[in-house]
């Protein structure tokens, strides 16, 4: 996993790689940034020889990496019953939409794809830490099994099983409809939440659909899923009710169309979608300002 390089740090050039691998593993653009650095502080700790007569630091780095969000992923489920609400995935701006007021920041090395979708990242979710690793290595990252068995300190016949599980769970995410109609049907979303159109925001979401919002107890969130279109079009509108002067904008979330509502010039709320058969099925609210960092208007 990686090439090997030359010259007095062959590391160079493989942080984009880790960054990304690790943010689809974990979820969380701070953790992924603390897993690669915890790899390269490993690497660093080596012997001088030790380092010189590895192959691939790049193998090695990845292999290490893999072994930190597997770590991770295994306490997060407890560190996420502690956490205020519902927990999702950090939402990623666009290149041109990040703030750069933060120094270097992760989300800059960040591969916009299929792979870092809100609705992709949720279902990673629902994998074990295992299937993950496996499934995101193998499947997203075209790592052959035997490399991964490093990681999860597995066989390789064992780390296919779990990708395959996996992939199991992945292929229940329905289909989503075709980019442009996603982006009109946000757009009209839009339009609606703005004029406080119940029955048109009713009419562009599913009747099953659910809306789930973090705030991680820093921002005001409903703590559990709304579900049901009616029942969402109401919370829209009356949150558009008690937040006077909040400006909606069309931006990209995550590679996908979504919305950021902003308040005197700073984003407050991401909001990232799933379109299927032309309407809304799912809505990912995130407002805590940990996860809105990169954002800038």
């Amino acid at each position: 996993m990686g090439t090997a390089g030359t010259g007095t740090d062959r590391t160079v050039g493989e942080r984009r790689q880790l960054i990304n691998v690790a943010y689809r593993l974990l979820g969380s653009l701070t953790e992924a940034e603390d897993a690669v650095q915890e790899a390269y502080a490993r690497w660093y700790a080596l012997p001088r020889g030790r380092r010189e007569e590895t192959a691939s630091p790049g193998a090695w780095l990845t292999t290490v990496t893999g072994r930190v969000c597997l770590d991770v992923l295994g306490s997060a489920r407890a560190r996420r019953e502690r956490y205020v609400g519902a927990w999702l995935p950090d939402p990623l701006p666009a290149h041109g939409e990040r703030d750069r007021g933060h120094g270097a920041d992760p989300a800059d090395q960040m591969v916009l794809d299929e792979s870092v979708t809100m609705a992709f990242l949720v279902v990673l979710e629902s994998m074990t830490p295992a299937e993950r690793v496996a499934f995101v290595l193998h499947d997203v990252f075209r790592y052959p099994f035997a490399e991964i068995a490093g990681v999860l300190r597995r066989t390789p016949a064992a780390c296919k099983q779990l990708a395959a599980s996996g992939r199991r769970r992945a292929r229940d995410a329905r289909a989503r409809s075709a980019p442009a109609v996603r982006a009109e049907v946000v757009r009209q979303v839009k339009a609606a939440w703005e004029t406080k159109d119940i029955a048109a925001l009713v009419d562009l979401l599913d009747p099953a659909a659910v809306m789930t919002a973090d705030g991680g107890g820093k921002a005001g969130a409903v703590l559990r899923p709304v579900e049901g279109g009616a029942r969402i079009a109401q919370y829209m509108v009356a949150i558009a009710d008690h937040a006077p002067g909040l400006a909606l904008l069309e931006r990209s979330v995550n590679g996908e169309p979504g919305l950021v509502a902003r308040r005197d010039g700073v984003v407050a709320t991401v909001a990232a979608f799933d379109v299927g058969e032309g309407r809304v099925r799912r809505i990912w609210v995130v407002r805590n300002p940990d996860k809105l960092r990169p954002w800038v208007g």
